[in-house]
């Protein structure tokens, strides 16, 4: 078996058809028109009036970010357990991250806990969806029209998901995707930034183009260039058409690894489904039981001997040392996020992945746990 890496997209639409398309007609930059095209076919899907297509989903955060220009010295509550672009998009911005743990089964932020983070200084709830399932939304909308915070939705890991049957990406004030490979819909690299407000939507395109003005090289605002190329939003337009069929291959990856470990002991698996939205599985996660005596790293090291791809759980925000570094976040405890960061990996689960490989791979993961 040739080594099985933790993604492997899939390219078997439109995707060659409309890259040559950009190639022969000499549209490759942000101006071409598979750039609008794949902004209104998502927010169409999900169902926001406006999108704006950015370079990746961390420029997509941070965008947002600028175009909301919350107060400087606010507070903005997040998971403990995401990747730090969300906590980085926060501090760029001149604001305070403050953090709130994973509920230890869903792996999502612990929404009883945020209402005893806000405080005065609080300015928005940011709000990410982690690894297949989404955050319960009610009660952080809830929240944030009792306190009059803006909501950010991080739906990068979410394309297709519904929360009560909406969309996930149509919460909020605004919303954001990622199209990085791993995701089911890519670009290669690519984000995507969706909301209701005409102004948000404005104050974005204007945060991801230098905020050029009508003297286009006379500048009011600081913004950057985060612009997506019609390359990019033409890959984008051929994987938006496959998305229902993508989204029922990872359910059967999903299904087929979930079925597969059941009998392992002392191991905690993706929660098939909540009363709000069934698991898309974007990745597959295990957290090993404390009853072993090895951690993920270690499960990992012995996997790659096998030829198999793995990824560690996200660092916890707080725990990470350039914040550490800076004095922030003196005294935290999010104990889920810690746990699972050591002991949560996840598997080959791309959407090119083949069944021999999912085979191989739960073998070989068997192995490591029965022996």
């Amino acid at each position: 078996m040739n080594f099985i890496p933790v993604n492997t997209p899939l390219l078997d639409g439109n995707e060659k058809k409309y890259l040559c398309e950009c190639i022969d007609s000499g549209w490759i930059s942000s101006e071409g028109p598979f750039v609008k095209r794949f902004e209104n076919d998502m927010a169409a899907y999900v169902g926001r009036k406006y999108g704006i297509a950015v370079c990746n989903g961390t420029a997509a955060l941070e965008a947002a970010m600028i175009a909301l220009n919350l107060e400087k010295g606010g507070e903005v509550i997040l998971p403990a357990f995401t990747i730090i672009s969300c906590a980085q998009a926060i501090t760029k911005a001149g604001l305070i991250p403050v953090v709130v743990d994973c509920d230890s089964d869903t792996w999502n932020m612990d929404v009883s806990q945020i209402e005893a983070k806000i405080t005065k200084k609080t300015k928005a709830i940011m709000v990410v969806h982690i690894y297949g399932l989404p955050v319960d939304m009610d009660p952080v909308l809830e929240l944030a029209r009792e306190y009059n915070l803006r909501v950010i939705e991080d739906a990068a890991e979410m394309h297709g998901q519904t929360y009560k049957g909406k969309p996930c990406g149509s919460f909020g004030d605004i919303s954001i995707f990622s199209f990085y490979p791993n995701k089911h819909i890519t670009c290669g690299e690519g984000g995507m930034i969706l909301t209701d407000d005409e102004f948000l939507a404005e104050r974005c395109r204007g945060a991801r183009n230098l905020f050029f003005t009508a003297q286009r090289y006379r500048h009011e605002e600081i913004g950057s260039n985060f612009r997506m190329s019609n390359m990019q939003a033409a890959l984008g337009c051929a994987q938006l058409e496959k998305l229902e069929e993508h989204i029922e291959r990872k359910r059967i990856v999903g299904r087929k690894y979930q079925e597969a470990f059941s009998g392992i002991g002392d191991i905690k698996l993706p929660v098939p489904q909540t009363e709000y939205a069934d698991n898309i599985y974007w990745v597959f996660g295990i957290v090993i039981g404390d009853s072993y005596d090895f951690d993920a790293d270690q499960v990992m090291k012995m996997l790659a001997q096998e030829g198999i791809g793995t990824r560690s759980f996200f660092y916890p925000i707080h725990k990470q040392p350039v914040y550490i570094k800076e004095g922030m976040f003196d005294e935290v405890s999010c104990p889920n996020a810690e746990r699972i960061a050591e002991r949560g990996f996840y598997l080959p689960s791309g959407l090119g992945i083949r069944d021999e490989e999912i085979d191989y791979v739960v073998n070989k993961v068997i192995e490591i746990f029965e022996n």
